[in-house]
């Protein structure tokens, strides 16, 4: 691989100082630089039809933008950016994978490109490149992002779902730190209520927030969809001990969960009448435009550990994949390896403000994880995640049970009533049965 000059790539630490000072024109020069020296050339007319999901901070998507546009004029590259929402994602990715045209690029969520591995182009060069310059790949990134020994995806960011929490409200339900253990907090939701400081977590279809939390749940209690060989083993007694403590939350809810969205709870917390949910940071971005008391009165804690005594977490990942019927093979692989070299990547999760983690390990160093405490929680939630897969493989069929959100149906069904423990069970068992067969 090509070295790059102190000139034209700052390395150690200086370069998180250099990548903030890179704006305008001085940004435009290393680009160029970058791309003069990078081992992938553009296909001459190259022209990249990326899809990504619709941005919650509205900064993020600002820095997003000039990063293209510094690559365009680096490259000579078109790239055409459209924002789809988390559940719109999926879909259309995959009716571009079964027609062949339509994108180049889809940067969505957790374990899409397993979805369609024979779809999508070999990225092991620009995964290694990026390992070896940055400090090495995250254990969660490299199940993300490989199939075998195959890079099929390139891990560029994750969101943490932890815990969201009004201080105030907190110490006046009697507890002075946030719990734990699931037993504490499932005390903590009661009080709240009884305060009229309730809590919230999405039951509806959101990708991001729903399925992050309820799998959380089941793993707290022991419970899984697949053991380590991918066998079915959703009936379980400990998938009943989530149902019921999920069950349990539910009746301490603020109203009106049952139909949230990804950004319902930002919005009501943001308002002030919701007091604890799970989220990534961008409600405390958005509070401290919008609402600065409820953003001074709130932080962060991890999602307390269950009956197993371990963290079970699940984050949101962010991979991007290529497809391989694109036209732009280089040009692909050239924009996925800008996208995360430091001086771009320091001051595009900086304007992110915390709500895009990294899975590459160098980039814990960045300032913006220890500027504000409130942010610094979001900092290892790569290193902490587990993945849809739970204890079996990530693979296509990982990949399909949370994009037809299997686990979330049980949890629904059974909270709200729709269905007994046992056929809540029933239902999840038999889509898991087909999914795995």
């Amino acid at each position: 691989m090509t070295e790059f000059t102190r000139r034209t790539m700052v390395k150690g630490g200086t370069a998180f100082a250099a990548a903030a000072a890179l704006t305008g024109p001085a940004l435009l020069d290393w680009a160029k630089a970058w791309a003069q020296a990078a081992p992938w050339k553009a296909e001459k007319g190259a022209k990249i039809n990326l899809m990504r999901w619709r941005r919650f901070v509205p900064a993020e998507d600002e820095a997003f933008l000039k990063m293209i546009a510094a690559f365009k004029a680096a490259t000579g590259v078109e790239v055409i950016v459209t924002n789809e929402s988390f559940e719109d994602i999926q879909p259309k990715a995959s009716v571009v994978a079964n027609t062949g045209q339509g994108l180049d690029m889809v940067w969505g969520l957790y374990s899409l490109p397993h979805l369609f591995p024979a779809k999508c182009m070999d990225m092991t060069d620009v995964a290694n490149y990026l390992g070896k310059k940055y400090g090495g790949w995250t254990a969660s990134a490299e199940m993300y992002g490989k199939s075998g020994n195959k890079w099929i995806g390139i891990p560029v960011a994750t969101t943490g779902g932890l815990m969201n929490y009004r201080i105030s409200s907190m110490e006046k339900a009697g507890f002075k730190e946030f719990p734990k253990d699931t037993a504490a907090f499932l005390e903590l939701c009661k009080a709240l209520k009884k305060n009229n400081t309730p809590a919230g977590f999405a039951l509806g279809h959101a990708s991001g927030d729903a399925n992050t939390w309820l799998h959380w749940a089941l793993w707290a209690h022991g419970g899984n969809l697949v053991d380590k060989n991918d066998k079915v083993v959703i009936n379980s007694p400990e998938t009943v001990k989530a149902l019921e403590y999920v069950k349990a939350l539910y009746e301490t809810f603020i109203p009106g969960t049952a139909s949230w969205n990804d950004s319902s709870n930002n919005k009501i917390f943001v308002a002030g009448d919701l007091h604890l949910t799970s989220n990534g940071i961008s409600i405390y971005v958005a509070a401290q435009k919008d609402n600065k008391p409820v953003a001074d009165d709130m932080n962060h804690a991890y999602m307390p550990v269950g009956p197993v005594g371990k963290p079970t977490e699940l984050h949101l990942a962010f991979p991007i994949l290529t497809f391989n019927f694109t036209k732009a093979p280089q040009a692909c692989k050239a924009l996925s390896a800008f996208m995360l070299e430091a001086e771009n990547f320091n001051p595009w999760i900086a304007a992110a403000q915390g709500y895009l983690s990294h899975f590459l390990n160098d980039y814990d160093k960045n300032p913006v994880w220890t500027a504000d405490p409130k942010r610094t929680p979001y900092r290892d939630v790569s290193k902490r995640t587990l993945t849809p897969g739970g204890q079996g493989s990530l693979g296509e069929k990982a990949a399909a049970a949370i994009a037809d959100f299997v686990v979330f149906d049980m949890f629904a069904n059974y909270a709200t009533g729709r269905e007994d423990a046992k056929g809540a069970i029933a239902v999840a068992e038999r889509q898991a049965k087909r999914i795995y067969r």
